[in-house]
């Protein structure tokens, strides 16, 4: 309503303006004087909507609940791709790379933009009165690349973020996601698998928890595990039929609707581990995607007669 407000008083002070020969020198004068006026408003209210859009812009959950910190040593050296959770949707990252090497780990942030000058691993706060920022390079496509340290995987980072154009420091979350890495990037194994169960062929029984989300919704346990060519597929019976998608792995499986009840059939990617899993509900106004995690109890695995 303001900026109507605003835009129409310029309007109407342009017009008046342009009445020029019929109008006193004093209504000319206040004219000018409400012109410019109009002016200075809607070009201070312009800076102060770019200067509040980073700190009203919606803020993102990171990372998920139970998760633990994986730190270089438990991985095996390489350049890895590894998906980066951030608190910000102003600051979007296209790419990264993770890489591992005998003294710790860095990581290639990669932005299509150059809305961001450099980077600091830190608070805004920090920032501002520090020393030794981070300034992007430029890959042959065009984006930037900020080569960051990473003290862990699965942990809440902080980071500053410098504005190209307001050239002012914005606080952002971040989590680099252990759960995106391929199995060898990691020298243990970090879960119990078909295989090191020595698991036939067949359909079996286990228990699963479910943790995360606000703890109103909840699945069936003990569920159904099906063993076939050395994979394992659980089928996950929710408490309502409110959910009309889930994500493993960034693959995404859509349910049957039984009794009330959405039912997805998803892969088991480890037995013995906080698996993590996202699930839209449409239960809310709109649609929202839920993090979670599922743990498959594999001394709890039945086999069925």
């Amino acid at each position: 309503m303001k900026k109507t407000i605003i835009a129409l008083s310029l309007l109407t002070a342009i017009a008046l303006a342009s009445c020029g020969a019929d109008s006193s020198s004093s209504e000319q004068s206040t004219t000018q004087a409400a012109t410019t006026a109009a002016a200075a408003e809607a070009s201070t209210e312009a800076e102060t909507a770019v200067t509040t859009e980073h700190a009203t812009a919606p803020q993102n959950e990171v990372g998920y609940e139970g998760m633990t910190e994986v730190k270089a040593d438990a991985l095996n050296i390489g350049n890895y791709y590894i998906s980066v959770d951030s608190s910000s949707s102003m600051f979007k990252i296209a790419n990264c790379i993770l890489h591992v090497g005998e003294d710790g780990m860095t990581a290639d942030i990669i932005i299509d933009s150059k809305s961001y000058d450099a980077l600091y691993m830190g608070t805004e706060d920090e920032a501002k009165s520090a020393a030794g920022t981070i300034k992007y390079t430029e890959n042959a496509s065009g984006q930037s690349v900020f080569n960051v340290p990473v003290e862990a995987l699965d942990k809440e980072i902080q980071c500053a973020a410098l504005s190209a154009k307001k050239q002012e420091w914005y606080g952002r979350t971040l989590v680099f996601r252990a759960d995106s890495l391929p199995d060898t990037a990691f020298k243990e194994l970090r879960y119990a698998t078909v295989s090191s169960l020595g698991l036939e062929d067949g359909e079996y029984t286990v228990d699963v928890k479910l943790d995360g989300g606000s703890g109103k919704a909840s699945i069936e346990s003990p569920t159904a595990l099906t063993i076939k060519g050395g994979k394992a597929l659980a089928k996950v019976r929710w408490s309502s039929d409110k959910y009309d998608k889930m994500v493993v792995q960034e693959l995404e499986f859509t349910p049957t609707v039984t009794d009330g009840h959405s039912v997805f059939e998803i892969p088991v990617i480890g037995f013995d581990y906080k698996m993590p899993v996202s699930a839209n509900t449409t239960a809310m106004s709109t649609p929202h995607m839920i993090d979670y995690t599922l743990t498959f109890d594999s001394t709890t695995i039945k086999k069925c007669e």
